[in-house]
């Protein structure tokens, strides 16, 4: 045989091999694509009726989830009520009846007092964003954690959507001093019962979808839930037409998603990275959505359903402050971990107070120097 037939036929075995062995590879990743893995799927609730903007901000977090995974972790939210009620959440998510779901410290209130000092009360002046930053970077993370591990919740918490400062409420006539509290069946929630308590008030707690039905049958002489797109989607303008601007019982309140912890701490390293950042990325949405959606139905509310907004009185604004003190001296002496979580809040606030208050320019002016004329500012009541 010559040496040329010899070296072709070498190499029509050599590619007989190869080929070979390539459609065995190929056969062996078959299954692998056969066999991938079903999308997990996780049940939330929130705690907010379908209608509102907060059920619309739950369905953003689970859509910002669902998409960076891929679809390999698909969330699907539930409106209030339709698993347990709103203020059940946190139990169902808890014993793994849901695996998550999408709230406000404020209704845990019941089960430990320091929890509501997250979203009640004037937080020494912060903002809700501020609060968002001593809870990540001043120690209140970890706090939140040890008050949850104390009463048994078996919960992974994750806070978000700084809220702008909520109305004093609705009422058939201007608030115009303290007394005008004393006696009036009032909605609200958190430790602003007790603020609202002390003041006076005979309060009742309820959750979102039943404050309005509640004022118009009589129950309620008035109610604050928590800002314009939100009160006017439920009905607020229907059952009042005064709101009061302004009030320290709810100035910085921010949400809360909660995951089983059992279930989160089971998820892959992967998804649970996603799930942190689809956390801050919907809480930065959240804010700027409320920007333009709150704005508007303040507007509309004006020019289209006759509401007339008024600015609470300094004076009863003074009063909410002295009687918040008395307020948390009095829960501090029996709670050790409510004195604990409040005195850090309060030196974060300090320092970060004064850094903000010293750096940032007076918006009112340059508002009055551009708009001043053409839009007024809340009446005083």
């Amino acid at each position: 045989m010559k040496k040329d037939d010899k070296e072709s036929q070498q190499s029509v075995a050599n590619r007989r091999k190869f080929l070979g062995t390539a459609a065995a590879g190929t056969t062996l990743a078959l299954p692998m694509i056969a066999t991938a893995q079903t999308p997990k799927q996780m049940r939330f609730q929130s705690t907010w009726p379908s209608k509102d903007i907060f059920h619309e901000y739950a369905l953003d977090f689970a859509k910002k989830v669902n998409d960076m995974t891929g679809g390999e972790l698909k969330i699907e939210v539930l409106p209030a009520g339709a698993v347990v009620p709103a203020f059940g959440l946190l139990d169902a998510v808890s014993k793994g009846t849901l695996d998550g779901g999408h709230g406000v410290m404020g209704y845990n209130y019941g089960k430990q007092s320091a929890i509501a000092l997250w979203t009640s009360g004037p937080a020494y002046g912060m903002d809700a964003n501020m609060v968002l930053a001593w809870h990540k970077y001043g120690g209140g993370k970890e706090l939140l954690a040890e008050l949850y591990n104390g009463i048994g919740a078996n919960v992974v918490s994750f806070l978000t959507g700084p809220m702008p400062t909520q109305p004093l409420g609705w009422f058939k006539k201007p608030i115009s001093k303290t007394a005008d509290l004393k006696g009036m069946k009032f909605r609200t929630n958190g430790l602003a019962i007790d603020l609202f308590t002390a003041m006076g008030a005979a309060v009742n707690a309820l959750p979102g979808g039943e404050i309005v039905p509640a004022m118009d049958r009589g129950l309620l002489d008035g109610a604050e839930f928590n800002n314009a797109s939100s009160d006017r989607l439920l009905g607020f303008p229907d059952v009042s037409k005064i709101c009061m601007l302004q009030s320290f019982h709810q100035s910085s309140e921010t949400f809360e998603i909660t995951f089983n912890k059992t279930k989160y701490n089971a998820l892959p390293a992967k998804m649970k990275s996603i799930i942190e950042n689809a956390v801050e990325a919907a809480s930065s949405d959240m804010a700027w959505k409320a920007v333009d959606r709150y704005s508007k139905d303040y507007r509309d509310m004006q020019a289209k359903d006759n509401v007339k907004f008024y600015k609470t009185p300094d004076a009863v604004l003074q009063e909410q402050l002295a009687v918040w003190d008395k307020v948390v001296a009095a829960k501090g002496a029996n709670n050790p971990l409510f004195k604990k979580v409040e005195a850090s809040m309060r030196a974060f606030a300090e320092r970060a107070m004064k850094w903000d208050m010293d750096t940032n320019n007076p918006r009112r002016m340059a508002y009055n120097h551009y708009f001043g004329r053409k839009a007024a500012a809340p009446k005083k009541a």
